[in-house]
């Protein structure tokens, strides 16, 4: 008897030491978060990578960055579980939230929640000095890349060109990466393309410096004052002189890089991938990998997200922090 007792008392101490390293394990499993961002020649991708790498802290969190094909395709794959989170600009996003714009007819993405503001996004168009493009409208005939779908780029361009009174119809409109746009442009097959992102985006740093004769044209003037009043995310902007090789200043138009993520996220985890954001490690990251990683401010982290609530998780590190109440 007592022999049988000795082994039940031993089976139940040795089910029990079981369960409680499976509940250690399960505690310790690691929290993994992936970052849409963009192509490789863009801003989001190393961007992207940057801070990935900075908040990652396993086995508890582990984070990684994801190449795509930009702001709606970043919203897409939050929806549909290919991503914890992505980058999209504030326009997206808020389209997305609201069920209008690009969105309009279909579901309302609700679920959608922002974790931070990161940086301004610059409209570049570029343009072959040998087109003898000055202006949006003289883009009329020419070949023109309005970057790859699914991209907020493309629906930035769209909204410029109609602004100068310039359609789809009016151009010989392709659909291409900025990368593929740039190499084009090389041959003469492209006269002209669309990028919004953080300067200096590699592909048009990379153009510049091979001597092909590259201009990046203003968006300014009346048309301008329009777009930014009719669509409140664009603002002024300005490409500072020698960003790209023997490129001058350019004013231009800009709309706010936005991390957002799903309310099906756990806060806590949310809340650590904030903290982690705005840590001096990844702050150091930031300062030394990447041009516009200086314009990743704690200071902005709230600006412009009104369109997309903030997630519980930042939430609650942004009240800790004071830039709350």
């Amino acid at each position: 008897m007592q022999s049988k007792f000795t082994r039940r008392t031993a089976s139940i101490a040795l089910g029990v030491a079981a369960l409680a390293l499976a509940g250690a394990a399960l505690a310790q499993a690691p929290a993994f978060f992936r970052i849409g961002t963009g192509g490789t020649a863009g801003t989001y991708y190393p961007i992207g990578g940057l801070i990935a790498n900075a908040i990652s802290a396993p086995p508890q969190l582990v984070s990684t960055a994801v190449a795509s094909n930009g702001s709606v395709a970043n919203v897409n794959a939050i929806v549909g579980g290919a991503a914890e989170s992505g980058f999209v600009q504030a326009d997206v996003a808020y389209w997305a939230y609201s069920g209008t714009g690009v969105f309009e007819g279909k579901p309302k993405v609700a679920e959608l929640r922002s974790i931070a503001n990161l940086y301004p996004e610059s409209v570049h168009l570029v343009v072959r000095k040998a087109a003898n493009v000055k202006s949006v409208a003289d883009l009329k005939g020419k070949k023109v890349s309005l970057d790859e779908p699914g991209s907020g780029t493309l629906l930035n361009a769209r909204a410029i060109l109609a602004a100068f009174g310039v359609s789809d119809k009016d151009i010989s409109a392709e659909f291409l990466k900025p990368n593929q746009a740039a190499e084009k442009m090389k041959d003469g097959s492209v006269d002209a393309f669309f990028f919004t992102g953080g300067y200096p985006a590699a592909a048009i740093s990379e153009l510049a410096s091979t001597g092909s004769g590259i201009d990046i044209l203003p968006i300014t003037g009346a048309q301008a004052e329009k777009l930014a009043k009719d669509s409140p995310f664009f603002a002024a902007d300005e490409i500072p002189a020698g960003t790209y090789k023997d490129v001058g200043a350019v004013k231009t138009v800009a709309v706010g890089a936005h991390w957002v993520t799903s309310a099906k996220i756990p806060n806590d985890t949310v809340y650590a991938v904030t903290k982690a954001l705005w840590s001096d490690k990844t702050r150091a990251a930031l300062d030394a990998g990447h041009a516009k990683g200086k314009a990743i401010r704690k200071e902005t982290a709230l600006q412009g997200l009104q369109g997309v609530p903030l997630h519980p998780g930042a939430e609650k590190f942004y009240k800790e922090a004071g830039l709350l109440k």
